[in-house]
C-alpha cells in the first residue's frame, strides 16, 4: 500500500492515521476544519504608511536589512529585546510587499496579541484591507495584510509572499510540529520571524542555512531594561510583603502585574487580595471577559491584575510595574522571566518601573534571566 502524507500538515505517522470506507485520513490535524481563503486580490488603492515617529538610527538600520534580505528571496531571524520595537521593524518590508501587489500575514500564537496588533497595523496602513482571523472571526479572510493566529494558517495554501511570525518562541507555536507545518504549508514567499528570546535550536537552524540573524539589543528609548530585584520569603511572609508593596505602588498611582504560575493559583490569590486591597482584577485563559478587564484596567478602573502567563507577550501599559509571585516554580524558565519583566519600562514617557521576583528560593532560571538582562544593558 502507498505510503499516505497528509496534504494539510505532512503527517505520515500511522499512529495518527484513521481509515473511513477504506480511504485513509489524518487524526492530527482533522480538528482545523473552516473554509478556505479565496485566492488573493490586491486592492486598487496606492499604500500609504503612516507612521507618526520616526524610527531610531538602529531600528532604521535592521528595517532596511530585512527589506534587503526580502528582495534577495531570504529569510530573516530578528532577535530583539522586549520593548525594542519588533513591529516597526518590519513596517518597511510590509510596505515594500504592498508597493509590489504581495500578500502579507502576520501571525501570532496568541489571540489577545492578535487583536491589538490589528489595530496597530490598520492604523499603520491606512490605505490598505487589514483582516484580522482567529477563533470565532473568521468571516472575512482576505485582506491585503491579514493579522491572525498561528491556528488560522490552516486556511492558506502556498498563500502568502510574505508571513512575519512574532513570539515564535511562545505557547501553543513553540514546539508545537503541527502549527510549524502549517506556516510552512502558507508560505509560499519568504518570512520574518521574531522574538526577544529565540530558542537555540532556532538561531542554530538559521545559522546553518544561510538565513540571516539580526539583533536589537536596546529599547528605542535607550533607557536599560530594568533588573530584576529578587526578594525571597517564606509561607504567610510573601503574602504579606506582596500586600504591602502593593499597597506602596497604588500610593503612587502605578499600575501593577501580580503574575503567578497557574489559574488556580491566580484565583486563589486574588481572592485573599481583595480582601485587603479590593480595587483589583484577574485574568487567565479561562477568563470569558477577559478583554473587558483588560480594557478596563487600561482605562486605570483597576489598581492591579492578578495574572498568568496570558500577559506575558505583546501587552503595553504606561508605568506598570511587575510582581512574579513564585517566581521560583518550575514553569518558569529563563525565557518567561525575561518575556515577563520585558512588560516594565515600554514607554518613551516612562522608560523606568520595578520588577520584583518574589519567590522562596532563588532558581538557575531567576539568576540566568537577570544575568541576561544586565548583559544587554551593557549594549547602551
Amino acid at each position: 500500500m502507498e505510503e499516505f502524507v497528509c496534504p494539510r500538515c505532512g503527517n505520515k505517522n500511522l499512529k495518527y492515521i484513521g481509515y473511513k470506507n477504506g480511504r485513509p485520513y489524518c487524526r492530527k490535524c482533522i480538528s482545523f476544519k473552516g473554509e478556505s481563503a479565496q485566492p488573493f486580490q490586491p486592492s486598487l488603492s496606492s499604500p500609504k504608511l503612516d507612521l507618526n515617529y520616526p524610527l531610531s538610527d538602529d531600528q532604521k538600520d535592521i528595517s532596511n536589512r530585512v527589506i534587503e534580505n526580502f528582495k534577495n528571496r531570504k529569510d530573516t531571524l530578528i532577535n530583539a529585546v522586549c520593548g525594542a520595537g519588533k513591529t516597526e521593524l518590519v513596517y518597511g518590508v510590509i510596505m515594500f510587499a504592498l508597493m509590489n501587489k504581495m500578500s502579507v500575514a502576520f501571525a501570532l500564537p496568541r489571540r489577545d496579541v492578535t487583536l491589538e496588533l490589528f489595530f496597530r497595523i490598520k492604523e499603520a496602513f491606512p490605505n490598505n484591507v487589514v483582516t484580522a482571523v482567529y477563533g470565532n472571526h473568521t468571516s472575512s479572510l482576505t485582506g491585503d495584510i491579514v493579522i491572525l493566529t498561528t491556528h488560522q494558517l490552516y486556511r492558506y495554501e502556498h498563500y502568502f509572499d510574505l508571513i512575519i511570525l512574532d513570539e515564535i518562541d511562545a505557547f501553543p507555536y513553540n514546539g508545537n510540529s503541527l502549527l510549524n507545518s502549517m506556516f510552512k504549508r502558507a508560505l509560499k514567499g519568504h518570512c520574518v520571524l521574531m522574538s526577544a528570546t529565540p530558542s537555540q535550536q532556532v538561531i542554530e537552524y538559521f545559522q546553518q542555512n544561510g538565513r540571516e540573524i539580526l539583533e536589537l539589543n536596546t529599547r528605542f528609548h535607550r533607557h536599560p531594561l530594568p533588573v530584576p530585584r529578587f526578594v525571597i520569603r517564606y509561607g504567610m511572609f510573601k503574602f504579606l510583603f506582596l500586600v504591602k508593596t502593593l499597597k506602596g505602588y497604588i500610593q503612587e498611582h502605578k499600575p501593577v502585574f501580580i503574575f503567578t504560575p497557574t489559574i488556580e493559583m491566580a484565583e486563589d490569590l486574588f481572592h485573599k487580595l481583595k480582601l485587603v486591597i479590593p480595587n483589583g482584577n484577574v485574568v487567565h485563559s479561562k477568563k470569558e471577559n477577559r478583554p473587558q478587564i483588560i480594557s478596563d484596567f487600561r482605562l486605570r478602573k483597576y489598581d492591579y491584575l492578578v495574572t498568568t502567563a496570558v500577559l506575558e507577550r505583546g501587552v503595553t501599559i504606561k508605568n506598570i510595574q511587575v510582581i512574579i509571585y513564585q517566581s521560583d516554580h518550575d514553569i518558569y524558565d529563563e525565557h518567561s522571566l525575561i518575556q515577563i519583566s520585558g512588560r516594565v519600562g515600554r514607554k518613551i514617557d516612562a522608560p523606568e518601573g520595578e520588577v520584583i521576583f518574589l519567590a522562596s528560593k532563588e532558581t538557575e532560571f531567576m539568576r540566568l534571566a537577570r544575568e541576561t538582562i544586565i548583559k544587554k544593558n551593557t549594549y547602551l
